[in-house]
């Protein structure tokens, strides 16, 4: 399985996770696991996706999901699973 880390952060509005899962749909990544916060009007997601039924490259994916984020006024990134454990990993050593 090739799994991607996705985490969403910026003020709540109307339509981020549809139109944030609406692209991965259409770009054949299929959600493991999901998890959504909003704090005092601050919305905070953050995903599990497998990467397994695409043929799109890692970076062109992150690329347009930062831009997408840009576009409905969120910050999007994308983060390879093993990166994300590996940075985990290294901060809770220090």
């Amino acid at each position: 399985m090739n799994k991607v880390i996705i985490t969403v952060v910026g003020r709540d509005t109307v339509g981020i996770i549809a139109k944030i899962c609406t692209y991965l749909a259409d770009h054949g990544l299929n959600i493991l696991d999901i998890s959504q916060t909003i704090v005092q009007g601050y919305f905070n997601m953050m995903m599990i996706v497998d990467m397994s039924g695409t043929d799109a490259v890692f970076s062109e994916i992150a690329d347009e999901l930062e831009a997408l984020g840009t576009s409905i006024g969120v910050a999007v990134k994308c983060q390879r699973e093993e990166i994300f454990e590996s940075m985990h990993r290294l901060s809770t050593q220090m």
